[in-house]
């Protein structure tokens, strides 16, 4: 007979493993004492097969007990785990914020197509089975804190993806906000201006349809930031030396990020044509 002690604490996992665990030829018994709950769960070998018969089944009895504490440490410590990281390395953050990288996390990692779903399962797994193979026993709320170094190695890296993102994010807010005051307090030097927006071939175009030069000197931008759009931001640092009364934006491409910033920075300024260039045969052919 193989015999494997679980020492927890919480009720919640004890009955878990109680309703959960359920392979051929084993038996749980459940002893209390003053700190922990001893769930141990017993296997019994078949004396009508084989020896080799009796150790297949004995892998195939840790493999099902390793699945079983891998769901455990998935159900009952990973949010824990992620709140503690959170916490620790970022405790200058705001509560929402916490709580925003928190969500975000649990979100990635519920989905099954993310890279590191199935990957921190296999490293759980890996870890328990090894354990339960060479220990009679294990202290639950120990195993997860000492033993599994390469699941929290995953864990910090999702949170601090997640982290950076809340910073990127924030940044551009910051961003969108200096330069819609920047808009807002600087009188403009021209009425309309159309904006055609395609790929690396955008144009910029007065009332009369003349291609308007771009500021391209980057050394005197009008906004410093690091958040960046690439090939637009001389697109956009022209708008902002312009300072139109009215930008007309005409799409020859779906709407993106860049087209967002301008309605945010530019708000009631912005009009969108009817349809990409049919507001008039003089529109130069990009």
């Amino acid at each position: 007979m193989k015999s494997f002690c679980i020492k927890t604490n919480s009720k919640k996992i004890s009955q878990y493993l109680l309703n959960n665990f359920k392979f051929p030829g084993a038996y749980i018994s459940v002893k209390k004492f003053k700190v922990y709950e001893n769930i141990i769960i017993h296997y019994t070998h078949d004396k009508n097969i084989s020896d080799s018969d009796n150790n297949l089944n004995l892998s195939k009895f840790y493999s099902e007990l390793s699945n079983t504490l891998v769901s455990v440490i998935l159900e009952f410590y990973e949010k824990k785990l992620l709140k503690f990281i959170i916490k620790s390395n970022y405790f200058y953050f705001t509560d929402s914020e916490q709580e925003l990288v928190l969500k975000k996390c649990l979100e990635y990692l519920k989905d099954t197509s993310s890279t590191e779903y199935q990957v921190r399962i296999e490293h759980i797994y890996i870890a328990v089975l090894k354990y339960i193979t060479t220990h009679k026993s294990m202290i639950l709320s120990g195993f997860v804190n000492f033993r599994l170094a390469n699941y929290l190695k995953i864990l910090d890296y999702i949170v601090d993806t997640f982290v950076n993102e809340l910073v990127v994010d924030r940044e551009y807010k910051e961003f969108v906000n200096l330069l819609k005051s920047y808009v807002n307090s600087r009188p403009s030097t021209i009425g309309t201006v159309h904006f055609v927006y395609k790929n690396n071939d955008s144009i910029l175009l007065d009332n009369n349809y003349k291609k308007i030069p771009f500021t391209d000197n980057l050394t005197n931008l009008n906004y410093i930031s690091d958040v960046s759009f690439s090939e637009n931001d001389i697109t956009l640092n022209t708008l902002l030396t312009l300072l139109p009364q009215k930008i007309i934006i005409h799409l020859l491409k779906d709407s993106d990020e860049f087209i967002k910033t301008l309605i945010c920075i530019f708000e009631n300024r912005i009009e969108f044509a009817q349809s990409g260039l049919d507001d008039g045969p003089n529109f130069p052919t990009i």
